[in-house]
């Protein structure tokens, strides 16, 4: 009897311990995906003729977006999350940065974490990544992309892959006569996945990476970030990777970067920066978003600010609170440094997935912008910044 009822309880054990492996590698990471990256209002979306029209006749190009991180096919449309090329073609996205993110602190907020915990890994191992990833942050973004390239290389040609001003140039001919088309290219969230070591800026450039920033939402061992302990300044490593990334032609992204980083970058780089997604103080004062003295130095170093779609860079909900933000930095610095940032994939609740952007082109236009104006915001910057700064 004794036997027997250990034998039931075995099988019990056994089943649960079934379920609970399926619930965390085929249930949570979609469930996790639902529940961080939220659009508020859904698609299809409604805009004026006037913005629909235009719209159909930009290049849009966005900064920022961490679609990557999830494990989808990105060549698969979704029901959940914001970016897939599906919806970056439907929404008329030309040209789609994709960061890479590899490690966030559990708790994380904009004022305060350290580097003690992880929440990436969990992620990693529910998504059932190769064994590297779960101790490396560097092999988690050299897999990162990898998938893309992948994802490129399974589109059928509606995802092209750039990595030099020649391969943006070549693409853009290309979409005049295929407008169904969408360029990707890799960035790097935080330069913690250098792993201490300078380095591996060249590593990340072999991988395809074209854009870094030195910290995400911790101090790194290259720099201080705005929502970490310390938040300091350059660190010797740090100044190191600046003058390898530069010597590469990779471009600097001091977005979630320190006050005093952000001093020490735009004083020693010789190239334009770019803030990758960011809101402003202008507008939505909080420690996530930069200065106007910041937004000035920016500008004066040639460099490119991208304005971010969810409430704690705009504080609002909607295409009028981006606008907002975007119109206070034009009138701060000038048109041709500000740009689309959205954040989209970024564990952020937004107001529209990417197939919404006519909503902005329509705010723009509410807001008293010319159509030449909004070429340059919604894209035109980005697409020219690119083409002077990517290595040939």
């Amino acid at each position: 009897m004794i036997k027997r009822i250990v034998k039931i309880l075995l099988c019990v054990v056994l089943v649960l311990v079934i379920v609970a492996a399926f619930v965390f590698f085929f249930v949570l990471p979609t469930k996790v995906e639902r529940d961080r990256n939220q659009v508020l209002q859904p698609a299809p979306y409604k805009a004026s003729v006037q913005a629909m029209s235009l719209h159909e006749r930009l290049l849009v190009a966005d900064l920022h977006a961490d679609s990557l991180l999830w494990g989808r096919d990105l060549n698969e449309r979704a029901t959940r999350g914001h970016v897939d090329v599906p919806r970056l073609i439907e929404g008329n996205v030309a040209l789609q940065i994709f960061g890479v993110v590899t490690k966030t602190p559990r708790n994380q907020n904009i004022e305060s974490n350290d580097d003690t915990t992880d929440n990436i890994l969990p992620l990693t191992i529910a998504q059932r990544l190769p064994l590297r990833t779960w101790t490396s942050l560097k092999e988690r973004a050299l897999y990162q992309a990898l998938r893309l390239q992948q994802t490129a290389n399974d589109s059928n040609g509606k995802l092209v892959f750039v990595q030099a001003k020649s391969d943006l140039t070549k693409f853009l001919e290309r979409r005049k006569q295929e407008p169904k088309t969408v360029a990707g290219m890799l960035a790097i969230e935080g330069a913690h996945v250098l792993e201490g070591d300078p380095a591996n800026v060249d590593a990340m450039f072999n991988a395809g990476f074209r854009m870094m920033s030195p910290a995400h939402f911790f101090d790194s061992e290259m720099s201080g970030s705005a929502h970490g302990v310390k938040k300091g300044g350059l660190t010797d490593k740090g100044r190191e990777m600046v003058r390898r990334m530069e010597e590469k032609r990779m471009i600097i992204d001091i977005a979630h970067a320190s006050q005093q980083a952000i001093d020490d970058i735009l004083k020693i780089s010789t190239r334009p920066v770019v803030v990758s997604h960011t809101g402003v103080k202008g507008t939505c004062n909080n420690t996530r978003n930069l200065s106007d003295e910041q937004l000035k130095a920016i500008a004066a170093k040639g460099g490119l600010v991208g304005i971010g779609y969810w409430d704690t860079a705009v504080c609002g909900y909607d295409a009028k609170a981006i606008a907002k933000a975007i119109r206070y930095t034009v009138n701060l610095i000038g048109v041709e440094h500000v740009a689309l940032g959205s954040d989209f994939d970024g564990s952020v609740i937004v107001p529209f997935d990417t197939t919404g952007l006519v909503l902005i082109t329509d705010a723009l236009l509410q807001e008293g912008f010319n159509e030449q104006e909004i070429e340059k915001i919604m894209g035109g910057n980005q697409i020219k910044f690119l083409l002077e700064n990517l290595p040939d």
